[in-house]
């Protein structure tokens, strides 16, 4: 959630569908400076004025005081809740607003809904469409409900709820699945589409009137009025109005008009995303890279005075030649890194988290390795097995791109298949990320290799033998013969005759041991190298 959005403005425009004001003065947390997870096993503080949601919560007198501690805001806790003597002493002593979230709504949806709403810093009050602050849409669907006297939602192309006004108790409970579910429920979509409903709205500009839908207990929904909000020839989405019949001609027209309005305000705050989107970007980038504008970057992102962690995560896939899939692989990669950035941000309201090029790094504040290696393995269990993820090493604020190094480095290891898992630290993959920085220095001075192991390799090319496979077997297996010869399927005899033979033709004197270390090191990036 963004800060600086009150919580007497949370509950006006959430309130009474999704969450309702047990007790508490809304009024005294001015600023929500994020929403967190309460955690009972997580010693990690809360930000200042935190909205906390209280998953699992079953006795919320029992931790609004540790809460009222740190600074809360609220504690939400699900619904509906019995105001005893003990939650009335407790709210009052600590300050903290207890809120409950209504039967049916998820946590998840809640948390999407509180993220939505626009940060009173991020909506310029200067700046103002039809008299609505410009890309304010819970704001304008309040102002289009007043208009045409109904309840209304605005959604997206794919009736995803965007924002709703208030008044939604006038409606009937499947306007109130909606929003709770932040969706038209399924089987209403395809009675819609079955009616053509939505071919009506993607052809005209005029609203449309629906005719009440059948509930699942056999009455009927209110009827609907919908009109498209376009910007151009791009339709961007609806608004839905619960009547109880057809708008009058006045209100008809002032729906139409309100579309337009919602069109400008739904491009102000597309532009909006983006900007931040860009800006988000060239900070964790800076922050990361180092160099003088590095430490006002972490400045500005509020980890100044935080351990952190660099992650860096990419895709497992290659798109290849084709065009198409390149296309749907760089949608797929600002996807995921979006994904990430909300996942992190549930995690640490400060982790900052940008795609630059083709790996979406992110800065988590962290005290451990093992922290972040967690958060990061439960991230890509939950997106799935096309990612990887690299984790660098602890760091303070102004030393991050020593944990960015680090991050790239097991990440380049993890792209070359040479780790046994898909999450790893610098740790996990120490001499696999040696080799490799091993091999870029012989290709940066461009050697080649030479000694025992060359004078094999061209021998073996010449006389289609395989020296190098017999040595390269006897030395993994610690020159155990027995061992090493069944390795390549042939006969102990048979290894020690080509173990003498190529005793001689490379020169190698296989009792030295700095000859093995040499001939072992070769052979390793030998093998890396293309």
């Amino acid at each position: 959630m963004s800060p600086r959005t009150g919580l007497a403005r949370v509950l006006d425009d959430l309130g009474t569908t999704l969450i309702d004001l047990v007790r508490g003065d809304p009024g005294r947390a001015v600023d929500i400076g994020g929403v967190v997870i309460h955690d009972p096993h997580d010693d990690q503080a809360p930000p200042p004025s935190a909205l906390v949601l209280g998953v699992g919560v079953r006795e919320p007198a029992e931790i609004l005081d540790e809460l009222g501690k740190s600074g809360a805001a609220a504690l939400v806790v699900r619904g509906p809740v019995g105001v005893t003597d003990e939650i009335v002493e407790a709210v009052d002593r600590s300050g903290v607003a207890l809120l409950g979230l209504a039967p049916g709504a998820s946590w998840t949806q809640l948390a999407a809904m509180l993220r939505s709403l626009p940060a009173e810093g991020e909506v310029d009050p200067s700046e103002t469409l039809g008299g609505v602050p410009a890309g304010d849409l819970f704001a304008l669907a309040n102002a289009v409900a007043s208009l045409i006297a109904a309840p209304v939602t605005i959604e997206d192309r794919s009736s995803r709820v965007l924002a709703f006004s208030g008044r939604q108790d006038e409606a009937d409970p499947s306007r109130v699945e909606t929003i709770l579910g932040r969706q038209v429920p399924a089987r209403y979509s395809q009675l819609l589409e079955a009616r053509g409903v939505f071919q009506q709205l993607y052809r005209s500009d005029q609203p449309v009137y629906i005719e009440g839908l059948p509930d699942d207990d056999g009455t009927l929904c209110l009827p609907r009025v919908a009109v498209a909000v376009r910007a151009g020839d791009e339709f961007l989405g609806s608004i839905w109005a619960a009547v109880r019949e057809p708008l009058p001609a006045d209100r008809s027209q002032a729906f139409c008009d309100a579309a337009k309005l919602v069109a400008l305000h739904m491009m102000r705050q597309r532009a909006g995303a983006d900007v931040e989107r860009r800006l988000r970007a060239d900070l964790v980038s800076t922050a990361v890279e180092g160099g003088a504008g590095a430490a006002e970057a972490v400045r500005r992102l509020g980890l100044a005075d935080q351990s952190c962690v660099v992650l860096a995560l990419a895709s497992a896939h290659s798109h290849g030649d084709d065009p198409a899939a390149h296309a749907r692989l760089l949608a797929e990669r600002q996807q995921i890194a979006d994904a990430f950035a909300m996942h992190l941000t549930a995690v640490h309201p400060r982790a900052a988290a940008a795609l630059i090029g083709d790996v979406a790094y992110a800065i988590l504040p962290a005290a451990s390795e093992d922290r972040a290696l967690r958060i990061a393995t439960d991230f890509r269990d939950r997106i799935g097995d096309h990612v990887l993820v690299g984790v660098g090493q602890v760091a303070d604020g102004l030393e991050l791109s020593r944990s960015r190094a680090g991050a790239d480095l097991v990440l380049r290891v993890l792209r070359a298949g040479r780790a046994q898992h898909e999450v790893a630290r610098v740790s996990d993959v120490h001499s696999e990320g040696l080799l490799l920085e091993l091999s870029d220095l012989i290709a940066e001075r461009g050697d080649t290799l030479s000694g025992p192991v060359a004078r094999l390799i061209a021998y073996d090319r010449k006389h289609n033998s395989c020296l190098v496979e017999t040595l390269n077997a006897w030395l993994d297996a610690f020159g155990d013969v027995a061992a090493a010869s069944a390795a390549v399927f042939v006969h102990p005899n048979t290894f020690r005759y080509r173990l003498r033979r190529l005793s001689e033709v490379g020169e190698i004197d296989l009792s030295d041991p700095n000859a093995r270390f040499s001939a072992m090191l070769q052979l390793r990036l030998w093998h890396l190298r293309p």
